[in-house]
């Protein structure tokens, strides 16, 4: 009661605000006779700081290309409500809400946004499981929209590998809840988008109908007319990037700080691991010194990519692909990480370069100082990074969209 209560005064000073700053926006000025895709997520997606958004925005272009109208919605609160991207994705052609007074001088919220677009929209994109399981009957009740389940990752597959590791009872207990809502939205979507076939395998054995699924991948190009790109000379040091809000990127940097760096320094005594990532928690922070530059959120990444000469992701657990890896290939960066870094990529014939154990960081660190010191080998791995994006292709994906927005 109190949290409604609190909820409701926000809003109410958020209305006055909006009437004092005199803030309108027409959501309906788009072209009528164009379908409508509604996309929802957690947040306006920041292509540039997680790989999940990076894909949305992706998508969100191909929609737009193939003549879609895109209705754009944050579940973030309205009193909580951060544009900065807005603009970006405005430009682009997307109706993206934040919060304004309709005609009468009343807060559209976004219940509101979405009943003034449902009559426009002939499908609801819900990306991530949370979104899916909290707007598809609120979707279904305004509009007769074709509700898609986005996964992003398969949330269940994730943590159950991530308990198996801990035991933790509350990882357990999440694990278990996620699994409950990701089969009751798969069965509840007319399509699931997974986004690798190892995603979708691990789901179809545990529903009990049958789904429409597509998968959708994360977007991937080699990137032919890269400029910047340095021999292996000219390289030094390794790279991770990662958002800290995803917990195996977490685990990731402590366990290369505590126990892959000590034994690297032996062999390499000069070398430097660069950490990039945004919203790096305390603890992470507080791991910054000479041979480990933790640098926070970076604008602009090429450099990085163009410079390192190895890029490490020793990741634990996770599900889907992990976009990290994808990007280091875009830029023909040779890289070491685990069976689980590596799903969704084939990285034949070459996997035995690339892959290492989780749980030898001895082992983990050999594969490093392999590639770190050995230029043929650096060049055999870099120069297979192109075809290894093949499936990857924006026009690979684009198919696969269109199959679901068919």
């Amino acid at each position: 009661m109190y949290k409604k209560l609190k909820h409701y005064i926000r809003k109410r000073k958020l209305e006055k605000k909006l009437r004092e700053e005199a803030i309108h926006l027409n959501f309906l000025d788009f072209d009528k006779t164009k379908k409508g895709v509604l996309i929802i997520d957690s947040i306006i997606p920041e292509y540039d700081r997680d790989s999940g958004s990076r894909r949305l925005f992706h998508i969100i272009e191909i929609m737009l290309k193939r003549g879609f109208n895109v209705f754009l919605l944050a579940d973030t609160k309205e009193y909580r409500f951060k544009n900065e991207y807005c603009q970006t994705y405005r430009n682009m052609g997307a109706v993206v809400y934040e919060p304004v007074l309709d005609e009468n001088n009343k807060l559209i919220d976004r219940e509101k946004f979405i009943q003034l677009i449902s009559p426009h929209i002939e499908f609801a994109w819900l990306h991530r499981p949370d979104i899916f399981f909290k707007y598809y009957v609120f979707v279904k009740k305004f509009s007769k929209a074709k509700l898609v389940f986005d996964m992003v990752d398969f949330h269940y597959l994730r943590l159950k590998r991530e308990w198996e590791r801990s035991k933790d009872p509350s990882i357990e207990k999440l694990m278990k809840k996620y699994l409950k809502m990701e089969l009751h939205n798969a069965e509840m979507a007319d399509v699931v988008a997974p986004i690798t076939e190892d995603d979708k395998n691990e789901l179809l054995p545990l529903l009990h109908g049958k789904t429409e699924m597509v998968v959708v991948g994360n977007i991937h190009q080699f990137k032919n007319e890269n400029s910047g790109f340095k021999n292996f000379n000219q390289r030094e040091n390794l790279l991770f990037i990662g958002s800290f809000i995803h917990t195996p990127n977490l685990d990731a940097v402590k366990y290369l700080h505590d126990k892959i760096l000590p034994i690297l320094l032996k062999e390499l005594p000069a070398l430097k691991i660069e950490i990039i990532g945004s919203y790096a928690p305390q603890e992470i922070l507080d791991m910054n010194s000479e041979n480990f530059r933790v640098l926070g959120f970076v604008e602009d990444i090429s450099e990085y990519f163009n410079s390192a000469k190895l890029f490490v992701a020793p990741l634990a657990f996770g599900a889907g692909i992990k976009g990290k890896i994808g990007q280091s290939l875009e830029f023909g960066l040779p890289l070491v990480t685990t069976e689980i870094g590596a799903e969704g990529f084939n990285f034949s014939p070459n996997e035995e370069l690339m892959l290492a154990p989780f749980d030898s960081p001895k082992d983990f660190a050999e594969k490093i100082i392999s590639l770190y010191t050995d230029e043929t080998l650096w060049n055999q791995v870099s120069d297979n990074s192109k075809k290894i994006l093949k499936p990857f292709s924006i026009a690979n994906i684009e198919e696969n969209v269109m199959k679901i927005l068919k």
